[in-house]
């Protein structure tokens, strides 16, 4: 069975699938090695908008279109290797809406999952109709795992239509029935999550989706108490929200903090990219400065990371060691300054830069001290 993905999921220079979405200085997302291809060749420009990018352009990977195209495969594996004709799935969309109540049976959710994912016309129907609140309700409803499987997964392909939609659903109520999944912490917690993270690409939507008194507070206890694909579903939700200056702070009150230092120390470079976005707020430092394991975590990814790991790791002990003495003699103590120096010598473009400017903040900050 061929897989139809939406365009959005389609790298624009390649025209396939993307594994490994990034975004450019232009705002646009490619498949990285698609974008670099194009960068080594010694292009200078973005191929969509052809504006100039700026030097040494940074490519950022795009954790929350990559996590939606995991889970539209995902669901495309489990429908395949499940046997269903395709037949015993579809009926006729407009009976199939004009008759749709709560509740609903699995076959009736069954064939508004496979026409929300093969049929953009029927989707926009969808949308028009009263069938989200029904998805909504079997969404928060527990006691049916297998419904609340197919009820999230048909919001979330119908997230995938646009803004409107995805404004649309944040108004229509979807907020409360998606933290209760989170907060259940059952099967189908991660793929509330994902939902979560697709409505949070509109911006307004940030602002509504942080200041929601539990949903925030709903992924922290995910990230902290998950298993692997609900942690990593979490952070990327909470990236997502805390690329809105006042959802650090929430996070930060939900105490995200130590569950990211935890997911840290079990390898997510997801994690540090969070940690980094709170770190540009002084409440995320000051949470940071009053970790135990703060200055052990980011130490051991300088010693032993990946090169993006490493990256993410400097950027953030920069920020909190800018206002923080306690940090400082923490990093003397777990020999930063030695690690930044060896990453100096390494020469890498990506962070050389970085580890000298932190091996210099920590010098100041020795020198004042014992002035």
């Amino acid at each position: 069975m061929a897989v139809d993905f939406p365009l959005d999921f389609r790298c624009p220079i390649s025209l396939e699938v993307m594994s490994d979405p990034v975004i450019v200085a232009s705002g646009h997302t490619f498949d990285r090695s698609s974008i670099q291809q194009w960068i080594d060749s010694g292009h200078r420009t973005c191929p969509i908008t052809m504006l100039p990018l700026p030097p040494f352009s940074p490519l950022i990977p795009n954790y929350a279109l990559r996590s939606l195209i995991d889970n539209f495969t995902a669901g495309a594996i489990a429908e395949k290797n499940s046997g269903k004709p395709r037949s015993s799935l579809s009926s006729d969309p407009i009976h199939l809406l004009s008759s749709l109540s709560f509740p609903a049976d699995a076959a009736e959710l069954s064939s508004l999952l496979r026409l929300a994912k093969d049929s953009l016309a029927f989707r926009r129907l969808l949308a028009d109709s009263g069938a989200p609140s029904i998805l909504l309700r079997h969404a928060a409803a527990s006691d049916s795992p297998d419904l609340q499987d197919l009820s999230l997964r048909t919001l979330l392909y119908l997230s995938l239509d646009g803004d409107d939609v995805r404004v649309g659903l944040v108004a229509d109520g979807a907020l409360d029935h998606l933290t209760r999944v989170l907060q259940s912490g059952g099967p189908n917690a991660a793929l509330a999550a994902t939902t979560l993270t697709s409505l949070s690409v509109v911006e307004v939507n940030k602002c509504t989706i942080g200041a929601h008194p539990a949903v925030i507070p709903a992924l922290s206890f995910l990230l902290l108490n998950g298993k692997g694909r609900e942690r990593r579903e979490a952070t990327t939700a909470l990236y997502v929200l805390c690329k809105f200056p006042d959802n650090r702070r929430r996070a930060v009150r939900a105490g995200v903090v130590p569950g990211l230092l935890c997911f840290i120390s079990d390898g997510s470079e997801r994690a540090i990219q969070v940690l980094g976005l709170i770190a540009k707020c002084k409440e995320g430092r000051e949470a940071m400065s009053n970790a135990d394991e703060f200055i052990r975590v980011l130490a051991r990814i300088l010693r032993e990371g990946t090169a993006r790991g490493i990256e993410h790791a400097l950027l953030v002990l920069n920020l909190v060691c800018s206002d923080s003495k306690k940090i400082i003699w923490g990093a003397k103590e777990e020999g930063v300054k030695d690690i930044c120096l060896l990453l100096v010598e390494k020469d890498n473009a990506k962070f050389g830069r970085n580890a000298l400017t932190l091996a210099r903040n920590l010098e100041k900050g020795e020198l004042v001290d014992f002035i």
